[in-house]
């Protein structure tokens, strides 16, 4: 079990999409149905363990800049699982065809939480 959609969280790693979940390794029996493993992740989603991290940079940022760990996982949730939003790549492309380092509109996109518009006024120091 692993996600397909990108996610901002400690227990799940934001480049394979693998869940740190003990009954998803050596806490696995076949006795556990699916939905027992769904609720189990329910619970960690709820409830992240950043000390028992899947993705240190992030469990890194949950414990040390909680704000700034929520405005990612939103922006993240808002780009990577929304079937209506505009995809991230096109919101970068226009912020650097505008003369901005690729890096600086990534960075303003994600504290501006996907708004292409705050990310534009925050680049422009506004």
């Amino acid at each position: 079990m692993k996600f397909v959609t990108k996610v901002w969280h400690p227990n799940v790693s934001s480049q394979s999409g693998a869940i740190c979940l003990d009954i998803l390794k050596e806490q696995w029996s076949p006795a556990l149905t699916l939905k027992t493993a769904l609720l189990s992740l329910q619970a960690l989603l709820s409830s992240p363990q950043p000390d028992d991290p899947q993705d240190a940079v992030v469990a890194k940022q949950y414990i040390n800049e909680y704000e700034t760990y929520k405005k990612t996982a939103k922006y993240w949730t808002e780009a990577f699982a929304n079937p209506n939003a505009s995809a991230p790549e096109e919101k970068i492309a226009m912020i650097v065809e505008m003369g901005f380092p690729r890096s600086a509109a990534i960075t303003a996109l994600r504290d501006a939480g996907g708004d292409e518009n705050a990310a534009l006024e925050k680049l422009l120091g506004q």
